[in-house]
């Protein structure tokens, strides 16, 4: 080991590391949760012999151990400077060796030198509210807990308290959830760290809500027969679909399917974004076509939606139908450069349009080169082709490409 001298500075920020990595932990253990936690450094690694003294110089050593001395003596409350014996030039003495100090002592040091890391009294108060309604305490929940607002603790600390008192939540839907606070998408966004401090997933035990899907019949001979044109088809209900589509295509925006021109044996879906993916995978009419075509905008949203439907088709029906392959129509970079006069770079509010960094691993390769070049965190001429601004009658030319290819 290389012998160093560590100064009163370094140790701090030594500290303050070390705080930053193990306060949870340590606010845990003050509750009884997980063993104690100290904070504790080396102040003079391979320095332990009178040689090693004057390998680095007397004169360091003394404005090292003056350092020190006068450290001491401004830190007291909370804070230990472990001491051991030294002989230097024939004079034995106790120097510092360690630096110890309890959490609020060592949250106190550290934030000498930067912002406060953590709130200490507020963390005690939080793992202790949550030791009380039974949660499951640890640093990484601890951790979690700090970072929501008074608002959000309180609807957790409800939530922890009503599973608590209701053992099956199966009559409720995500969104019926009576407990106290909580707004109907608390748990779109908090629902993780709910499982993880209650020790179940409600999520997963929620009446699930049945798929309800809105459609356009865009074959011409239904058309032909005075038939609807627009219907909704709904998980678990009686009602069937007007025919049995060999085309099924998949919009985003509510006009390209009310307005899609004809095309045989052709059933329009608008689709409901990234969230409905799972829902369209499971409808049997939808997996039975013999053609499933996805369309949507040309932006990283877009690409993230079909990547999720294609990942959820890719896997087999909860009935056992086997897995089915999905085409993109009108989203790949030759669509990108013909469109590219229709590219925006602001939404509909006026904002930036956001790169995006997700890694989509279902995309082909032109559509992976679109995506990269409108999701981009570097310069690029535009984010969004609309799905609107691509005429219906191109739209439909494209779709019945794939019929004919499908079926000659």
């Amino acid at each position: 080991m290389t012998p160093r001298l560590i100064t009163p500075a370094d140790a701090v920020e030594s500290l303050r590391r070390k705080v930053h990595q193990k306060w949870a932990a340590a606010v845990c253990a003050d509750l009884g949760a997980g063993e104690p936690v100290t904070f504790s450094v080396p102040l003079r690694p391979g320095v332990a012999t009178g040689s090693a003294v004057s390998r680095i110089g007397h004169a360091a050593w003394h404005e090292w151990h003056m350092r020190w001395r006068e450290f001491a003596g401004r830190h007291t409350a909370g804070v230990l400077i472990v001491r051991k014996p030294v002989s230097v030039q024939g004079v034995t003495d106790e120097y510092p060796t360690t630096l110890v100090a309890d959490l609020d002592a060592a949250v106190a040091l550290a934030s000498g030198t930067g912002p406060p890391i953590v709130d200490v009294a507020r963390a005690r108060a939080l793992a202790s509210s949550l030791r009380s309604t039974g949660a499951v305490l640890t640093p990484a929940t601890v951790r979690a807990v700090c970072l929501l607002g008074a608002d959000d603790v309180d609807v957790l600390l409800n939530a922890v308290t009503w599973l608590r008192d209701n053992p099956d939540a199966g009559a409720w839907t995500a969104r019926q959830l009576p407990v106290p606070g909580m707004h109907t998408k608390w748990l779109d966004t908090h629902g993780a760290l709910l499982r993880d401090v209650a020790g179940r997933d409600v999520r997963d035990e929620v009446r699930s809500r049945p798929a309800v899907l809105h459609l356009t019949y865009v074959d011409p001979g239904h058309a032909a027969s005075g038939s609807r044109r627009h219907d909704a088809w709904t998980t678990g209900d009686t009602h069937d679909i007007a025919y049995r589509p060999r085309i099924v295509l998949v919009v985003e925006n509510r006009d390209s399917r009310l307005w899609f021109p004809p095309v045989p044996d052709t059933i329009v879906v608008e689709g409901g974004g990234k969230a409905a993916a799972a829902l369209l995978a499971d409808v049997p009419w939808i997996r039975a076509a013999d053609h499933i075509v996805y369309w949507g905008d040309i932006d990283a949203d877009g690409y993230a939606i079909l990547d999720r439907f294609r990942a959820a088709l890719a896997e087999p029906a909860p009935d056992g139908t086997p897995p089915k392959p999905v085409t993109s129509m009108l989203m790949d970079a030759a669509d990108l450069h013909q469109y590219a006069r229709h590219g925006v770079n602001h939404d509909k509010a006026g904002r930036p349009i956001k790169p995006s960094s997700a890694i989509l691993p279902h995309l082909t390769e032109a559509e992976a080169t679109a995506y990269d070049t409108v999701a981009t965190a570097g310069p690029t001429p535009f984010r969004r082709i609309e799905q609107e601004a691509i005429p219906l009658a191109r739209a439909a030319t494209r779709l019945l490409d794939v019929r004919t290819r499908s079926h000659p």
